[in-house]
């Protein structure tokens, strides 16, 4: 679902403007900049998303309705629409296959690289 989408239905829920919460959907969703399919939900789309969305736009927002709304219930409903739950950060992890380059093998093989060209590490 697109962020406006989900502003939008904050809206309903909440009253306000769109423009009260789209920079929290933004945020939840920005990760598709860097990974353009679902996996990109791996990493705000949990409870650990939860919490970085609140520690960046604070505890709550006031909405134009001048309404105290908390940004972490923002931020769980957008996560509940998407998948259904809120997932832990360990939901997402435990599916992940170790490789070595995760150990810093890659480093100790080839000296230091600021960036490794997607595909050359396996």
């Amino acid at each position: 679902m697109k962020p406006l989408i989900h502003a939008q239905i904050s809206v309903k829920k909440h009253g306000g403007h769109v423009d009260d919460y789209l920079p929290i959907h933004n945020f939840i969703d920005s990760s598709k900049a860097h990974v353009a399919d679902i996996r990109h939900r791996a990493l705000l789309h949990s409870s650990f998303g939860c919490y970085l969305t609140e520690q960046l736009f604070g505890t709550y927002i006031t909405n134009k309705d001048n309404k105290m709304i908390s940004v972490r219930d923002i931020a769980e409903e957008h996560i509940m629409q998407d998948m259904g739950f809120i997932p832990s950060v360990e939901h997402w992890l435990k599916n992940i296959n170790i490789q070595p380059w995760m150990n810093g093998t890659y480093k100790k093989e080839h000296g230091r690289s600021k960036f490794i060209p997607f595909g050359e590490v396996d």
